[in-house]
Parts: structure tokens; C-alpha cells; sequence
């Protein structure tokens, strides 16, 4: 069975719930049992889907059916689990730990429908369904990870562990599961342990409600518009698209600007009026800290349960116990890698804060410089630095033309695999897509839905996720889904893309191969089943060969005449790439270091005011800018409140340093070959976590990477220094 499924992480994706009459459904025990067979028997989460790889049955699949499913699932899961720890005979690998890896299909197969569904199309309902579960499962989870008996099983193979001949795959799973038991408190007394359930129970239960406020009060700021002249600089797509916005939640003649899950909106860029602006960059940036959806005092509650668990476990803070296990080691490593690059990020936000003044003050005007004012003017700068306008760029960034002859084709001359579609296959949402992946040597390897535009009920950001996981063991091939959230446009209309959703489509690819071209045998260690360190290692390592020459030529042509981009306007887009990359890399380093300080305090000094505690912790580092806030405040942090990277919103710029560095090495082996496509395939996405990280990275490398290639990419450094 897949390992999350019996970790403490079951709450990081317990993104959405679902509904109140399921709800006493839920506690009702007067059924009777042959109502319940009936109700087995028409339940199509019960059984192994019959479509390609599993697939689920999004036709069939109805909201009733998964607490059912739920509660069936981990009743099997408990009785599997006390077979295996109480067998008579003595631990082997085959009984114990190949016994866990089978075990547990129902609620596997249960929690992946349900909770990508909760994360992409999220209804009242299914919000309802989430709250009851999240504690159920917490329970759930705890009740196997610090089961003595089975713990003991499992802490016997691993001390024999040398003697037991083992191939190396086999021996990385004992190594994963006997860390993760001891993680999970199986060593403590039972005083502890009861300690460890109590948090949680309470752990879960917040971190959904977290989630749950942010997706409530995220619809609900949006900034309504009554005079179009008050959307001045914004093009007439962006104006008809925010009108229909507004007739879709009925407001009828007026304009809607939704807000986006980050502090800077995309919107800001376009909009001429400086108090509009300065709205929807408040209705961003204050979000969640008071009313109906106040995650303030959630958020102080979590950093001290955090607190209060690291403490049980032995660690002086939640950041030492989550960093214990990935490739950074260490808070101290992370705050160095950030710290190293503080100075030189400055530098070059202080030349892009002059830039924008002096286009403040050419304009006439003398007002200090806001955060609500930096993408405006920024903009400006750029068009007149690079004589670059967004909008004419869009228009050579067709989204279907960018999938297809963009990124396919990328896949295809890398890892010489095919999207075929697969339109007979159902789907969750009118504006999923499917396919079917196909080798080199036309044979099928894995379910690939694609899911990139915004509505209502999907949470913000972009991610990948699994519906089947790989496994030689289960005989499971992959099923992925890659979500997005680009604005649709009017139907009737080409949905035209900025160069930023470009590479971000590159990058959730390199999510999805990474789980549908993983070739392991054991579910625990497959695909994406790696450190938070390294996971976003491949993701990044793909977005740069969206400006490479040979695939922007492919699929970079103007919507309507079919004409390729000007090679003097793609050499602005090129050049233009490290534009304001000292914004970008501050406002990402501030939000990073401020995870760490919310997880390096212990539980006693989990702060009230938690806007005083965001001050000082960027005073602290020294980057605290007005005016380059951090990316996400804690309020809507989602990532490291009611996510799973908690202590772990730096991994994106550890990743990015592999990511960087294999990509710079690549191109010394001649860039975009299929042979070096395939090399990086075998070492780097087929391998999963059958191997250390840092082993799978030096086996394509041929050494440990540096931080040269990172700070040329961002523009930081050039070659030369």
C-alpha cells in the first residue's frame, strides 16, 4: 500500500470536505448487513476499476460513495495490518514488509479519488465529507504507525538487515520503513504515544480547516468592478473575461478581478488606477487574518503542535525533525543556502527599485514606492528596457499549441514517449482531458489527465498528482493528473498564454513523468515518493527547455496566421527571462525563511501576532522590503500551514540548484538528444526512491552539483565571474 496512506502526512492532502446529511450517515450503525453487501456491490470504489490502469469511474463515482468506502477501507486496512503483526511465524521480508506493501487497497484507492477531487473540484459536500474524515484518518494512521507489535517486526528485519541478502531496492524499503515508524513515535512510551494521537487528532483537524477557510475566503474577495473605465490598461480579452467572471457569479454589468493564492497578483501588471490597485493587492495580502475565516490563531496553534511533536520525538524543532530526513540534512543548511544568497538578491533588488522609481518620477509623479505599484511599474520598465509587450507575446502562446508542439514534443525528442488521446475515457471535469502515454517501442505506460484551467472549487497554484501509483509488485501502472490554473478564455475564443504558464506547464510535466515513467517495484518508494528536497528537482530541470531553439521554433507561432515569433521579439523573451528576477528570487526567500521561523520556535513560544512575528523574522534575515512582500503571508500559506511543506518551502530553490546544474550539464552533452534524454531517464525519473536522492543525482552527474549554474539561470551571475 501506498506509504502516505499510513503516515502522519495523510493531512497534508486533506484539501477539501464534503457533506452534512453523509455525515449522520456516518454515524448511523443500525444497517443492516445485507444492506451494506447491497450497498458494496453498487459502490464502484469498491472494486478495481475496469478502465485502462485503474482509472477511476468519474462516471459512476457519486459524493455517497466514499465515506462507505472510507470506513470499509480502513476497517480491511486494520484487519490486514493485525494479521501481519500478529503472525505467529518470524518476521520476513515477504511477511511483513511485502505484506504491508499489499495492504490496504480500498482506502488507497478511496483516498486518491477523493482527495484529487477535493483539491481540483471542491463542492460544500465534499468540504463536509473532509472534516469528518480528517480526524478519522489521523486516528487511522497513528493506530498502525505505533502499533508495538508490528513496529518490533518491522525494527527485527531492519537489525538483521545485513544478513538478510536482500537486493538493493528491497533493502531502501526496510531502511524507508523502519525511519518512518520511528518518525511516526513507534519508540516512545505509551504515555507519549497517546500524546503523539492527541496531537494528531487536533494537527489534521486544523490544517483542514486551514485549507477549507483559504478556499471560503479566497472566492470571496474577489474585487468587484462597477465603471469599466476603472480597468484602464487592461486588454479587452482581460475586460470580457472579467465581465463574465462577474455574470457567472451574479453580478450581472459588472467586472470581477478574482484573487489568485499569492500576495502579487497577475492583474497588477495591467491596471492603470493606483487605488484599484492598491485594493486588490489588499484583498490579497490581508486575506484570512480576521473575520468569518481568521486562520491567525490556527496558524499559531500549528506551529506549536509542530513544536509539541518534535519535542516528543526527540528534535529541538519541527524544522530539525522535518529536515532530519531530506537532503538539506539540517535547518542550519538551509538557512546558509539562503543566507549565502541574500546579498546578492539585494543588489539586485535595489537596481530594480531604482529603475521603477525613475519610471515613477518620468510619469510625474512622487508617491513612495508600494507593493501594489512594483508589477505595474515593472512592467514598464520592461517594455521600455526590452521594448516587450505581454500581450503581444500571448499572442504566440496558443495553450493548445504550447501543450502539443511545446510540451509533447519536448517529451517525445527527450524520452521518445507519445500523448495519445484518450476522449473514451470519463473524466471529473468538461475541461479534463485525457491520454495515453506511450514508449518508444509503442508500448503503453501510463493515464495522463490534463487539467490546466480555473474554476470554481479548484484550489489555487498548480500541482501533479496520482490516481494509480507504479508498482511491479502490485503490477499498477501510473495514472497522473497535472492541474493548472490558467484563466480559460471566452468560449469561441483561443486561450492565449503568458511565457510564465509556459514553463510552469513545462515544469508539472516533469511532475508527471516523474510518476508515470517511474520503474520500481515497491508502491512506497515509486515515482514522486522522494524528499521535498528533490522532488522539485525534476519538475524545474524541464521548464528551460521551453525557450530552448529547437522547441520554442515548434510551437512558439501566432494564433491566427500560424506565423513563428519574430527572432527579434524572441530574443526579447529570452533576454527578458532574468528581468526582475531579484523580486522574484526576494519575494520566494521571504517566504521560505519565513516557514523556518515558524518552525524553528519551540511550542512555548508560538507567537499571538502573527503579523508582528512575520516582521521580525524577515528583520531578522534582513529582507524585510515593504515593497517586495513575501510571496505568501502566513495566513494563506498554504504550503507550509496546510500543506505538506511545512519547514520545506525552501526545497523549491534546493531543487532548482540539481535542476539548474543537470540542465547546464545536458547541454554539454549536446542538449536536446534522446540519448541524453533517456540517460537522465534512467538515473533520474525511472528510479523513484529505490536509492538515495544524492545517489540517483551523482549516477547521472557524475558529481555532487554546485550553485554556479542557479545563479547564472537567475540571472545573478553571469559565466564570466
Amino acid at each position: 500500500m501506498k506509504k502516505l496512506l499510513i503516515s502522519a502526512t495523510i493531512s497534508s492532502i486533506l484539501l477539501a470536505t464534503g457533506c452534512t446529511e453523509q455525515a449522520s450517515t456516518m454515524n448511523k450503525t443500525a444497517t443492516t448487513q445485507t444492506d451494506s453487501v447491497k450497498a458494496e456491490q453498487t459502490n464502484p470504489l469498491f472494486m478495481t476499476s475496469s478502465l485502462t490502469y485503474g482509472a477511476p469511474q468519474f462516471d459512476l463515482i457519486k459524493d455517497e460513495h466514499f465515506i462507505p468506502a472510507f470506513e470499509k477501507g480502513m476497517e480491511q486496512h486494520l484487519q490486514e495490518v493485525e494479521k501481519i503483526a500478529s503472525n505467529p511465524d518470524a518476521p520476513t521480508f515477504d511477511n511483513t514488509l511485502l505484506a504491508l506493501e499489499k495492504s490496504g487497497s480500498l482506502l488507497a484507492r478511496t483516498s486518491r479519488v477523493f482527495f484529487n477531487l477535493v483539491g481540483t473540484d471542491s463542492s460544500p459536500e465534499r468540504r463536509e465529507i473532509q472534516k469528518i474524515l480528517a480526524p478519522k484518518l489521523a486516528a487511522h494512521s497513528d493506530t498502525i504507525n505505533l502499533n508495538s507489535a508490528l513496529f518490533k517486526r518491522i525494527e527485527t528485519l531492519y537489525n538483521q538487515r545485513d544478513e538478510l541478502e536482500l537486493d538493493t531496492e528491497s533493502t531502501r524499503l526496510l531502511e524507508v520503513y523502519y525511519s518512518d515508524f520511528v518518525r511516526a513515535g513507534a519508540k516512545l512510551n505509551e504515555s507519549d504515544k497517546q500524546k503523539i494521537r492527541e496531537i494528531n487528532e487536533e494537527h489534521s483537524t486544523l490544517t483542514t480547516q486551514f485549507s477549507q477557510n483559504l478556499l471560503a475566503e479566497s472566492s470571496e474577495i474577489a474585487v468587484v468592478v462597477n465603471d469599466v473605465e476603472q480597468l484602464s490598461g487592461m486588454s479587452e480579452r482581460q475586460i470580457k473575461a472579467a465581465s463574465d467572471a462577474a455574470k457567472a457569479a451574479d453580478k450581472e454589468g459588472k467586472y470581477l478581478l478574482s484573487i489568485t493564492n499569492t500576495t502579487r497578483q497577475p492583474v497588477l501588471t495591467s491596471l492603470e488606477n493606483r487605488a484599484l490597485r492598491q485594493q486588490v493587492w489588499e484583498a490579497s495580502a490581508y486575506r484570512n487574518q480576521s473575520g468569518e475565516y481568521d486562520n491567525t490563531k490556527i496558524i499559531s496553534r500549528l506551529a506549536g503542535l509542530r513544536a509539541q511533536k518534535a519535542a516528543l520525538l526527540g528534535f529541538d524543532s519541527w524544522a530539525a525533525y522535518s529536515l532530519d530526513k531530506q537532503m538539506a540534512g539540517s535547518p542550519s543548511a538551509v538557512y546558509d543556502m539562503l543566507g549565502s544568497m541574500v546579498p546578492a538578491v539585494l543588489k539586485n533588488v535595489e537596481k530594480e527599485a531604482a529603475d521603477i522609481k525613475a519610471m515613477i518620477e518620468a510619469e510625474g509623479n512622487n508617491f513612495e514606492l508600494k507593493p501594489w505599484d512594483w508589477a505595474f511599474y515593472a512592467e514598464k520598465v520592461r517594455q521600455a528596457k526590452y521594448e516587450l509587450d505581454e500581450n503581444e507575446v500571448k499572442q504566440y502562446f496558443e495553450f493548445n499549441r504550447v501543450l502539443e508542439d511545446g510540451v509533447f514534443f519536448t517529451m517525445n525528442k527527450l524520452y521518445g514517449v507519445r500523448f495519445k488521446p484518450r476522449p473514451d475515457l470519463p473524466v471529473y471535469h468538461p475541461d479534463v482531458k485525457a491520454y495515453e502515454l506511450f514508449d518508444i517501442n509503442g508500448d503503453s505506460l501510463a493515464i495522463f489527465y490534463a487539467d490546466y484551467f480555473s474554476r470554481k472549487g479548484k484550489r489555487g497554484g498548480a500541482w501533479m498528482s496520482s490516481f494509480v501509483g507504479q508498482s511491479k509488485l502490485l503490477s499498477q501502472k501510473p495514472v497522473v493528473v497535472n492541474v493548472m490554473n490558467i484563466n480559460k478564455a471566452p468560449d469561441g475564443e483561443p486561450t492565449l498564454v503568458s511565457y510564465d504558464h509556459v514553463t510552469t506547464m513545462f515544469h508539472e510535466m516533469g511532475h508527471g513523468l516523474h510518476g508515470m515513467l517511474s520503474d520500481v517495484n515497491y508502491p512506497t518508494l515509486a515515482g514522486t515518493s522522494v524528499s521535498r528536497d528533490y522532488v522539485e528537482f525534476p519538475s524545474t530541470f524541464e521548464e528551460d527547455w521551453a525557450a530552448h531553439p529547437e522547441v520554442i521554433a515548434n510551437y512558439a507561432k501566432h494564433y491566427e496566421t500560424g506565423e513563428p515569433i519574430p527572432d527579434a521579439l524572441l530574443e526579447k523573451v529570452i533576454r527578458s527571462r532574468t528581468f526582475n528576477m531579484g523580486y522574484d528570487t526576494l519575494e520566494y526567500m521571504s517566504a521560505a525563511l519565513l516557514d523556518m521561523e515558524w518552525h524553528s520556535i519551540s511550542a512555548e513560544q508560538a507567537p499571538e501576532d502573527v503579523q508582528a512575528f512575520e516582521a521580525q523574522a524577515l528583520d531578522k534575515h534582513n529582507v524585510g522590503l515593504s515593497y517586495v512582500p513575501p510571496r505568501y503571508k502566513s495566513a494563506f500559506f498554504a504550503h507550509s500551514m496546510g500543506g505538506g511543506y511545512s519547514a520545506g518551502y525552501y526545497a523549491y530553490m534546493w531543487s532548482e540548484i540539481l535542476a539548474a546544474d543537470a540542465f547546464a550539464y545536458m547541454q554539454e552533452l549536446g542538449g536536446l538528444k534522446l540519448e541524453n534524454g533517456m540517460k537522465y531517464r534512467k538515473e533520474i525519473l525511472s528510479t523513484g526512491n529505490s536509492r538515495p536522492p544524492m545517489e540517483s543525482y551523482k549516477a547521472f552527474r557524475g558529481k555532487a552539483p554546485t550553485t554556479d549554474a542557479l545563479l547564472i539561470r537567475r540571472g545573478l551571475k553571469t559565466k564570466l565571474d
